[in-house]
């Protein structure tokens, strides 16, 4: 089976680049995202693209060096919520009793190359987020990949056929016989914090899996319980917690109800 994350909100508090990348630019969090959605409406651009661009700009004027290292180091200052760093290896040993083994991935519009430099980046199978492409220096030139709200639901058809990478269409367009997928969307859960990730949260309840949407605690602004229970409310989310991934937590015992009903089904597969 496999478990697909959003990254900011859900795992992480905030906006990765919020940590330590825009600090070091000297400009205020809020005056930059205000300035990626004046760009973004200005050239009627993709939001993701406009934040991309921005720091790149934004960099280049106070001679801030953008190399992939640089990247990787700002991903190190990246606040996790409470037990996402044991999270995986507990989730993973609770599913191996079930003779159950979990494929973990993250499914972000963030920056991979900041995830790269966190303490959990080992612990995903595969790890689908925007990034940049670099020139023969090294420096940071233009987007590679930029993943939005929508382009989410292709990373969960790459899952469920087993593609570990972003960049093969042949096989993503394929036929595939259902029986012959790596990971069935029954067989997948994804959890995610807002707005931002109902389209793949809808998509893999309509394919039979399951969907989680997370909440801060005391939150008052973003990722608000009211927020993630009116996602559920509205038959886009399956159900809600708080991103609390310790143990006995709400959502650890969500996540492994879960993981008991996809072990009755593979059970009830084999008997037929």
């Amino acid at each position: 089976m496999a478990i697909a994350y959003d990254f900011d909100g859900t795992l992480a508090h905030g906006n990765m680049q919020e940590h330590s990348f825009i600090p070091q630019l000297e400009i205020d969090k809020d005056e930059f995202w205000k300035e990626v959605n004046v760009i973004a409406k200005d050239n009627d651009m993709d939001q993701i693209l406009a934040y991309m661009y921005l720091m790149l700009d934004k960099a280049t004027k106070k001679k801030v060096r953008v190399k992939k290292e640089d990247f990787n180091m700002h991903g190190r200052d990246v606040e996790f919520f409470d037990g996402v760093e044991k999270w995986f290896d507990n989730i993973n040993e609770y599913a191996k009793n079930k003779q159950i083994n979990i494929e973990h991935y993250v499914i972000s519009s963030g920056l991979r190359e900041m995830i790269e430099g966190t303490s959990i980046y080992k612990k995903f199978e595969h790890v689908f987020a925007s990034g940049y492409k670099y020139d023969h220096h090294g420096i940071a030139e233009y987007p590679a990949l930029a993943i939005n709200y929508t382009t989410k639901t292709q990373y969960l058809f790459r899952i469920n056929k087993g593609i570990k990478n972003s960049w093969e269409n042949s096989k993503i367009n394929e036929y595939i016989p259902d029986n012959k997928r790596a990971i069935p969307f029954k067989h997948m859960i994804y959890i995610g914090d807002g707005d931002t990730d109902i389209p793949a949260m809808k998509m893999v309840n309509y394919q039979g899996g399951k969907s989680i949407a997370v909440y801060k605690k005391n939150a008052k602004k973003k990722y608000t319980h009211k927020a993630a229970k009116k996602l559920v409310e509205e038959g886009r989310a399956t159900i809600c917690a708080e991103a609390n991934y310790l143990p006995n937590s709400d959502l650890d015992k969500s996540v492994k109800g879960m993981i008991d009903q996809i072990t009755v089904d593979i059970m009830l597969n084999k008997m037929k």
